[in-house]
């Protein structure tokens, strides 16, 4: 009998969904797994017809984490070093999508689950979502992008809190501390989640991902770098028809339809 995927994939109306696929183990991320995401990532970043990206975990939670219990594929990767390796370009993959991304938690995120979810762009969890930098607890330090990621959204002392103290925390308080972009309850978030990816599918995509990419890079640079990176996207944005599709759609009163896939700028 075939084995069950360890990550579902799927595509509908330029929206890709990575679903995480261990429920039986709260969807902690294996060593088949990490490769199986990394694999699709890399995919993904080569691929126009993608609009959006959702990451969410099979079942009623998001991800418990890395797997450290479980033996599932270790020795088809023995190598320690070479699974951090793995693990850290799959964060990296990730975190450089061009296109937007968005994490739609329920359940449990803890350790590297909860930093997959930092990755991504916007976060959509319900109140009763759990959040847990678990590593403390382990005797292990943060991975998964959380010492650069947890400062740069919260503060360095809230990130030493969340760090050093490994408290859980639900969906209200990560809301409050800006780890989470909305809170939805559980009947209703895939529903929101659906329409916030196709709003997202559907916007200007080399506008969008210029705005990432600004965005993403800015707290690295002066004002001026900035002000000089926004003019070259500017710039880029109207060489293209995209521009001009948006000014002919508000003037006939509809929505624009963006068929152009985004261009690679150097």
């Amino acid at each position: 009998m075939t084995a069950e995927p360890t990550l579902l994939i799927d595509q509908t109306d330029g929206v890709r969904t990575l679903t995480l696929n261990r429920p039986h183990r709260k969807n902690a991320i294996s060593f088949p797994l990490w490769h199986a995401l990394r694999a699709a990532l890399s995919d993904i970043a080569g691929d126009e017809t993608v609009r959006t990206v959702v990451l969410t975990g099979a079942g009623e939670t998001f991800c418990a984490g890395a797997d450290i219990a479980d033996a599932e594929g270790m020795d088809e990767f023995p190598d320690p070093r070479a699974e951090l390796a793995t693990i850290n370009d799959t964060v990296r993959l990730l975190h450089e999508l061009p296109v937007p991304t968005l994490a739609k938690v329920r359940g449990v995120a803890v350790g590297a689950g909860w930093n997959l979810a930092l990755a991504c762009d916007l976060v959509i969890a319900t109140p009763e979502t759990r959040f847990c930098q678990i590593f403390a607890r382990r005797a292990l330090s943060l991975d998964c992008g959380g010492s650069w990621l947890l400062p740069r959204l919260v503060g360095l002392q809230q990130a030493k809190r969340l760090a050093l103290l490994a408290e859980t925390i639900d969906g209200t308080q990560a809301l409050e501390l800006g780890l989470v972009t909305w809170l939805h309850t559980g009947d209703t978030i895939d529903g929101v989640a659906t329409e916030l990816a196709q709003r997202l599918a559907a916007g200007p995509p080399l506008a969008l991902r210029q705005t990432k990419d600004l965005l993403n890079t800015g707290t690295g640079r002066t004002l001026l770098e900035a002000l000089d990176a926004e003019a070259s996207a500017a710039s880029a944005n109207l060489a293209g028809p995209d521009v001009l599709e948006a000014f002919a759609a508000y003037a006939e009163k509809r929505e624009p339809r963006y068929t152009r896939a985004p261009e690679v700028t150097a």
